[in-house]
């Protein structure tokens, strides 16, 4: 599942969704090429993953989202949050293709 959220639904598409099944977080910018690059590799591997995981990005530039990027410590973009039982667990920054994001993720215990 792919989801747009923001500083006002943060806590429950990501913090709250993640104690069910874990949740992976895309801090992008719409001016940023590296973020425009990982986003199709972040819903190709999300889709194949069939419902194990779920995708929320975070338009940085958008409202109040900023505040998100510095309540996590952010410092580039993009930056994707991997979340599980409300808790990090795991981070990477930059542009990455399918092969890294899914090694990232089994690491980590989805795959």
């Amino acid at each position: 599942m792919i989801c747009d959220t923001d500083l006002a639904g943060f806590e429950t598409a990501v913090i709250e969704a993640s104690r069910t099944q874990p949740v992976i977080v895309d801090f992008w910018a719409e001016w940023c090429p590296p973020c425009v690059a990982l986003t199709p590799v972040l819903e190709r591997v999300t889709t194949a993953l069939g419902g194990r995981i779920k995708l929320a990005k975070v338009e940085v530039d958008d409202g109040d989202n900023m505040k998100l990027a510095g309540r996590y410590g952010l410092k580039g973009f993009p930056t994707v949050l991997l979340f599980s039982s409300g808790e990090i667990k795991g981070r990477f920054s930059g542009a990455r293709g399918d092969h890294w994001v899914k090694t990232f993720l089994a690491e980590h215990g989805v795959s």
